[in-house]
């Protein structure tokens, strides 16, 4: 089980970065370069990632049991992202204030997305992607208000509207309510939402790659910090997240879907997040490169040790 696991994570890693791959070709001969990547941030941030959230919503069926089940996953997804908040509140305070920004996020928010639905699926089925499906719902709440915030939050400024007014808050609004009042939307309408929500992994990656063209190998030896940040997203958290969930009691397929979705790698969309706010993209593609290949050992580890309880 150990070595499946470590087959399915790396084959995962292994997709993303054939497409982050070609955004790095793209750029170099110049069909897709650094400029054209940033001018489509927006298309990700505004129109891509509000149709996946809406589209997670849609996909989930609500029954008294899915209902239950529901709440104590995005629940656990809350309280996950909770706690890796405060973990890094002593940490990245000195140096760059822009770089320890990325640092900060990339401590805390994973990819519980691309990384975890699939894992999730190969080891535990559909029962355990309904469950990572919740925390990714808490992942696009959180993200897209504390994480606005720190991403921001330069010099203390920041406009408290976009706690609300910002495209993952607004989706959540519309997707929530279709989702507990079972509605089912049109094929007219539900079908472009699907298509559209489909791009986000391809879209993300070749602007990443774009982004990642423009970083030197010397560069990434010269952060030490994003071996904290591989230590603290990719060991403690995990860590401390399931000693949580087993003393909330919590055992079988919903311990392990939580567990998977804690130790995920650094989030694609911190690059994505970097491009919007005007940071360091080169620094954030680092830091998203090197915890994900890092990952592909830790979760099968982490995993594999938390079936022997679950």
């Amino acid at each position: 089980m150990f070595f499946q696991n470590v087959q399915i994570a790396a084959q995962q890693v292994g997709i993303l970065y054939i497409i982050v791959f070609i955004g790095v070709i793209c750029d170099k001969i110049g069909l897709f370069s650094e400029k054209t990547a940033k001018a489509c941030t927006d298309l990700l941030f505004y129109i891509i990632t509000p149709c996946v959230i809406i589209e997670s919503f849609l996909k989930q069926e609500f029954t008294k049991e899915t209902g239950i089940s529901l709440f104590i996953a995005v629940g656990c997804g809350f309280l996950m992202h909770f706690v890796a908040i405060v973990l890094n509140i002593p940490l990245f305070r000195k140096g760059n204030r822009e770089h320890n920004i990325l640092f900060k996020y990339s401590s805390i928010y994973g990819n519980v997305g691309y990384m975890t639905l699939p894992l999730t699926e190969a080891i535990l089925g559909s029962e355990g992607v309904f469950y990572c499906s919740a925390v990714v719902m808490a992942f696009n709440v959180v993200s897209f208000t504390h994480g606005v915030y720190i991403m921001n939050s330069e010099g203390g400024k920041f406009d408290k509207k976009k706690l609300i007014l910002n495209p993952g808050v607004i989706s959540v609004l519309i997707g929530l309510p279709l989702f507990l009042m079972k509605v089912n939307l049109p094929e007219i309408i539900d079908a472009p939402i699907r298509y559209i929500s489909s791009m986000q992994t391809p879209v993300a990656m070749l602007i990443f790659g774009t982004f990642l063209a423009h970083t030197k190998l010397n560069d990434i030896f010269r952060h030490k910090k994003i071996l904290l940040v591989t230590f603290m997203k990719l060991i403690v958290l995990p860590a401390v997240m399931v000693s949580i969930y087993y003393l909330f009691g919590l055992s079988g397929t919903l311990l392990t879907a939580l567990t998977i979705s804690s130790c995920a790698p650094t989030a694609n969309n911190t690059v994505m997040f970097a491009a919007k706010y005007e940071k360091d993209t080169s620094l954030a593609a680092q830091i998203v490169a090197i915890v994900s290949f890092i990952s592909v050992v830790t979760m099968p580890v982490i995993i594999a040790a938390v079936q022997l309880i679950a």
